[in-house]
């Protein structure tokens, strides 16, 4: 390693971020307000704090504060975990024989096994500090519904969760983890709500769906004293808790004078792509340094690559506020692909306004090719990865491979966001042939589509 630059760099305790930051603070134009689905008006927080955390609320609101302390309660959890390695792929880079350095932040250094906690910890220490009994939530995949588990019995609050309904028979052990950690786990949609059963009643076969989920944890959470919903991507609270990710990783690039020519990530609602850009991502907006950022999706889910920019509800029921983001309509039903992370018909305001101003790019790409790039990666770095993170896999890998065609020396980093362990299902779906490709027609779409709400 002529470079002496070592495979795993950690930062000290002392280098830890001890403020989270706020992109918003940063863009010239901001992203537009969340509008209260009855009036049609901005919400206000009064509004946000009968759903939401009182102090999250804040946050949610807050667009000119550029850096917002760590309490810290939160930055001592952190630190069981905290910093996580970014990783020189040295046997990738001979594997794939390309003059391209590849680095990647790993999160997967946790029981949760992904990015998750980060703003899952949060979430419940401002819960607790309200004097909550307790939060709701949505989980896709599992690792949000697990690691808000962690948190929540980290400080006794009690945790419900509702979970994609493939996804809930797909992982069942990722699903007994929250359980031992205290959460009660419901399949989604379920009976145990107004809007699953309504959702049901018209759609009787579905796996669900992340925007079904929201639904049913939101009705909970604002039909029980004491409760509030908490949710695990797309909010720019989520984006500004997971930017921890992103200033680990500039401080460690800085550290040994790293500049990455590519930032990559994968992309369902976007708490882990806005969270690893989003430091650097600044630098761009202020002037400062020129990134290319690339957000990577699943071609059976494409919002940014396939969908249109408008105000579109949050959930599948209609209860949540409006956001203006790229969207494939709150109806839309993904295909029971295996990223159920990245499942989502939406994306988050604050990139969906960076990608409309074409501050960064979005691909999309197919699960058998990502499957492939996860079983290549894992056979030469030893980290079985989640398909989540293997969608940024695949890009990477991609982008290395064009180093090699042009004789480039770019220099990549990508969000490796969890582990796969808990998604034997799907390796064994891939291993043995049985995994096919999803792409929606243009007609699914655009009658998911016609289904939007007209915003003047």
């Amino acid at each position: 390693m002529s470079e002496k630059i070592p495979y795993k760099i950690y930062l000290e305790e002392h280098e830890m971020p001890k403020q989270w930051y706020n992109v918003r603070a940063d863009m010239k134009k901001k992203p537009a307000p969340l509008l209260n689905p009855a009036t049609l008006r901005p919400c206000t927080a009064e509004e946000l704090g009968n759903v939401f955390c009182d102090e999250l609320v804040k946050q949610e609101l807050n667009e000119t504060d550029r850096y917002i302390d760590i309490p810290e309660e939160i930055q001592e959890f952190y630190k069981m975990y905290r910093p996580s390695p970014l990783v020189r792929a040295y046997c990738l880079e001979k594997k794939l024989d390309t003059p391209a350095k590849i680095y990647y932040k790993f999160e997967g250094n946790n029981t949760s096994g992904s990015h998750k906690l980060n703003s899952a910890i949060a979430q419940a220490y401002y819960a607790k500090q309200q004097g909550l009994k307790g939060v709701t939530t949505e989980t896709g995949a599992g690792q949000w519904g697990t690691a808000l588990s962690m948190a929540c019995s980290y400080f006794d609050l009690d945790c419900q969760v509702y979970m994609v309904k493939c996804s809930y028979e797909q992982k069942p052990f990722r699903r007994e983890v929250m359980r031992t950690y205290g959460a009660n786990v419901t399949p989604s949609p379920s009976n145990t709500t107004e809007v699953g059963r309504k959702i049901l009643a018209e759609f009787p076969d579905t796996n669900g769906s992340l925007g079904c989920a929201i639904s049913e944890a939101v009705e909970k959470a604002t039909t029980q004293d004491g409760y509030r919903y908490v949710l695990g991507s797309v909010l720019s609270q989520v984006l500004l808790h997971q930017s921890v990710i992103g200033m680990e990783s500039k401080i460690a690039m800085d550290k040994y004078g790293i500049t990455p020519d590519i930032i990559i990530g994968c992309a369902g609602g976007g708490s882990n792509l806005g969270g690893l850009i989003s430091p650097f991502m600044g630098e761009k907006l202020r002037g400062e340094k020129d990134y290319r950022f690339i957000a990577v999706e699943p071609a059976s889910c494409p919002s940014l690559t396939r969908g249109v920019y408008a105000y579109d509800f949050c959930d599948t029921g209609k209860v949540c506020p409006l956001q203006k983001m790229y969207t494939l309509g709150s109806g839309f039903m993904p295909s029971a692909n295996h990223a159920g992370g990245l499942r989502y018909h939406g994306m988050s305001a604050v990139l969906s306004e960076l990608y409309d101003q074409g501050l960064m790019e979005a691909v999309s790409v197919e699960q058998t090719s990502v499957f492939e790039s996860a079983q290549q990666f894992a056979r030469v770095e030893g980290i079985l990865p989640a398909p989540e993170s293997s969608h940024a896999i695949k890009c990477a890998i991609d982008e290395a491979i064009k180093c090699k065609e042009t004789g480039e020396e770019k220099t990549i980093l990508f969000g490796l966001t969890g582990t796969g362990y808990f998604d034997m299902y799907a390796y064994g779906a891939y291993n043995d042939g049985r995994m096919s490709d999803y792409i929606p027609t243009d007609e699914e779409l655009q009658k998911s589509f016609d289904t939007l709400p007209k915003i003047d």
